[in-house]
């Protein structure tokens, strides 16, 4: 009786096959499962482990296309720093030593007794797939997804550090004071005692007059290169970058390009850095001159794990039984914070 009952179910099976060649049918129809299943998907795709592989190679290809080719503005202001652990220390910011002529001993500098330390964090961009989208090949609508997926994977960076830089007049550096402010903590090697020395103002970046720019932005570049250490030696500070939002583009390209100002008078600054304007940058008011030419950078990105696709296509996952759905994304380990303050001039321009 059993041997009867496999005879007709594989007689079934053989008839649906049949009929799929005489009347046409995709190939797709029906298709012979390697666990020795069979599955079925009518005027559709099958949903199969193939076919979820080769969707899934296929956006995670859109997503990696994306993510190399997307613009990105951190790297001209920050620099990359790689972790091994859950936070970086960063107290060496506080005692980093200058060459200095060597008669008798070494004179050791000893880290501060006060942390600066950075913590990673979690990130993550998901998109969920309809297994009925898979069913119906209605697929083309994950495509774009997956690709800004990609190009939000390879702007994290740009954001964290966009975020340093909104906040450079409320987060805290590692000598404990707001990144720009007024009352910065260097020792005079002369007194022994600690002088506030600031890289903060409220003069609005201008180019209406010779004057006006010499009290903005030229006050900031001599601000800048006057900065010296806790042994009273210049830093050699440059600055070479003027980083605006897009409210003061206009301003920042006559400043560094122009020939002349707006009352006629020669411009000193053309030509004495770079601008750089990203649109992450909230406020229509404040700029930033920055020195970037040095291996320690004003920002730092911090990067545990870099943004990596992944997917979740298990069959049996609880989310493919109880709702039917796939997920593909982005996931990465990363945070901000600041280095030397001394290579950055913030004013918030009010």
């Amino acid at each position: 009786m059993k041997l009867v009952k496999s005879y007709a179910w594989l007689f079934g099976v053989a008839m649906f096959a049949l009929a799929a060649i005489v009347f046409g049918a995709p190939a797709q129809q029906a298709d012979f499962l390697g666990d020795g299943g069979i599955g079925i998907a009518l005027g559709g795709m099958l949903v199969n482990k193939d076919s979820l592989s080769n969707l899934f190679i296929s956006l995670k290809t859109s997503f990696n296309n994306a993510f190399s080719a997307a613009p990105s503005v951190w790297k001209k202001i920050a620099m990359l720093v790689p972790s091994t652990s859950g936070q970086n220390d960063y107290v060496w910011l506080s005692k980093f030593p200058k060459m200095r002529l060597w008669v008798g001993d070494k004179n050791v500098k000893s880290l501060e007794g006060a942390k600066y330390t950075i913590a990673n964090k979690d990130w993550e961009a998901t998109v969920e797939v309809d297994r009925n989208d898979i069913e119906d090949d209605n697929l083309g609508i994950y495509g774009p997804q997956a690709q800004m997926a990609g190009d939000s994977a390879a702007q994290l960076p740009d954001e964290i550090v966009m975020d340093l830089v909104n906040g450079a007049f409320t987060n805290l550096c590692f000598d404990g004071q707001f990144f720009c402010d007024v009352d910065h903590p260097v020792k005079n090697p002369t007194t022994g005692l600690y002088e506030s020395v600031s890289n903060k103002s409220a003069v609005a970046l201008s180019v209406a007059t010779q004057a006006a720019a010499i009290a903005s932005y030229g006050a900031a570049r001599t601000a800048m290169r006057k900065f010296k250490d806790d042994e009273g030696r210049p830093l050699n500070v440059t600055p070479n970058v003027l980083l605006v939002g897009p409210a003061l583009e206009h301003i920042a390209l006559a400043l560094i390009t122009n020939d002349r100002l707006d009352d006629g008078k020669a411009n000193p600054y053309k030509g004495t850095a770079e601008v750089v304007v990203d649109a992450r940058i909230t406020s229509d008011t404040a700029w930033f001159l920055l020195d970037t030419s040095k291996p320690i950078k004003p920002f730092i990105y911090q990067e545990r794990k870099a943004p990596v696709f992944v997917e979740q296509t298990d069959m049996n996952a609880d989310d493919v039984f109880n709702r039917k759905k796939f997920k593909y994304g982005a996931e990465a380990r990363a945070a901000g914070g600041y280095g030397f303050w001394q290579l950055a001039y913030g004013s918030t321009g009010v």
